[in-house]
């Protein structure tokens, strides 16, 4: 049996990729990058053995970016 088409079955589309999760995600997520832009200075940061000196947003930014990833691969849909 064919599966009905979201834009045809009457409905407004794209009114259901504005549900308030990910509205409440989105608000989070400039809310982080406001936050890792407005601390641009030099930081030393260490991890494990090597001493790295950068900007303390790119730190942040690198962190962010692979908290999503692997927030991604955790909660991925499987079929």
């Amino acid at each position: 049996m064919a599966r009905a088409d979201k834009s045809t079955s009457g409905g407004t589309p794209g009114r259901q990729a504005l549900t308030p999760g990910r509205i409440a995600v989105a608000l989070l997520a400039v809310l982080g990058l406001v936050f890792i832009f407005e601390n641009t200075r030099q930081v030393r940061i260490r991890l494990i053995i090597p001493e790295v000196t950068m900007p303390l947003w790119l730190a942040l930014l690198a962190v962010a970016v692979i908290g999503g990833v692997c927030g991604a691969y955790l909660f991925r849909r499987r079929k």
